[in-house]
């Protein structure tokens, strides 16, 4: 059989599979048809529709959810067509979802919610009613078309949500390293900041802006032909501020795998479904990479990394199983 590969330039890394790859992959995929043990899920990508298979999954099993369903935009995911609905259809659409996925979740569970601005205002209130909403993430994503009347949109939303007021954040995990531009000194010691080969730096608190992303794109091994693919780098804030290693990180829409390559490379136990086969194949390649190769990029050492700093953090460290290029 022959590949149906896409002709790619010599630099471009986008990850794909050939026709024997497909078919073997796919025979690897997990497949859903009455209750399980969660011992029997962990680990594995489900082929199916979520709406028609959520009620074989085990209840109370999720710390941290990541809901990446399709935005109520016109989108095409490989020949499946989702369309743009009426906002209370969508609402309706977006409420059943939450009904299937509220009984799978730890009283102690963390919800992140991915949503572009117009889907952001249909889903909150659905939200609301279900769970603690503790913050709107917005982040740049700076792909996107422009607009001759419009400003161009180039953001995303990630709604923040808990089950309960007892939940797990680790602060520490997700603080961004930024270079000092005008460091300041008391006593002639530095405050806040300190003295690096490669310049002066601190260790800042994350904000519900985010600014430090790149969108994977053909030269990043990460990438693949996924129309909605997150970074990493973007999955890594999630899981390392909302989960502990050995937790159970659960996406119904998984796509092209990025949460499951990297609660796997963060130490997080995982389960993702997806509709799509072709999807979950190029996500189990990524997995086997992943198991080899645990590197995130703009995430090196156990620090977050802004966006055009590679060359600080080259000097800052050469050496440790952590080291990751911000850029390949």
């Amino acid at each position: 059989m022959t590949p149906r590969l896409k002709p790619r330039a010599a630099r471009n890394r986008t990850l794909s599979c050939s026709d024997g790859e497909r078919i073997e992959l796919a025979s690897q995929l997990f497949r859903l048809e009455d209750k399980i043990p969660l011992s029997s899920i962990a680990g594995r990508f489900v082929l199916g529709d979520f709406f028609s298979i959520a009620r074989y999954f085990p209840s109370r099993f999720i710390d941290l959810l990541i809901l990446d369903p399709p935005y109520n935009l016109l989108k095409n995911y490989n020949g499946a067509v989702f369309r743009e609905k009426e906002t209370g259809e969508y609402r309706d659409w977006f409420r059943q979802l939450i009904d299937l996925v509220v009984p799978m979740l730890k009283p102690s569970a963390t919800v992140y919610v991915c949503a572009d601005w117009k889907t952001s205002y249909i889903v909150h209130p659905v939200l609301e009613s279900n769970f603690r909403v503790r913050n709107r993430i917005t982040w740049e994503r700076e792909k996107g078309r422009g607009a001759k009347a419009n400003w161009k949109n180039n953001t995303e939303d990630i709604w923040f949500c808990t089950t309960s007021d007892t939940y797990y954040f680790d602060v520490e995990a997700v603080k961004l390293k930024r270079k000092v531009i005008a460091p300041y000194r008391l006593r002639g010691k530095p405050k806040d900041w300190q003295r690096e080969e490669g310049g002066n730096f601190r260790m800042t608190h994350p904000s519900n802006i985010w600014t430090d992303l790149t969108v994977p794109f053909w030269s990043m091994s990460e990438n693949t032909d996924h129309p909605t693919q997150k970074p990493e780098k973007l999955m890594a804030k999630l899981i390392l501020a909302s989960s502990r290693k050995g937790d159970f990180v659960f996406d119904p829409f998984i796509g092209s795998g990025t949460t499951a390559v990297v609660a796997q490379k963060l130490q997080r136990r995982w389960c993702g479904v997806d509709i799509d086969s072709e999807y979950l194949c190029w996500a189990m390649k990524r997995l086997a990479k992943a198991k080899v190769d645990p590197l995130i990029q703009g995430y090196a050492d156990g620090v977050f990394w802004e966006r055009n700093s590679l060359s600080e953090q080259r000097k800052s460290k050469n050496s440790g199983e952590n080291q990751t290029p911000l850029f390949s």
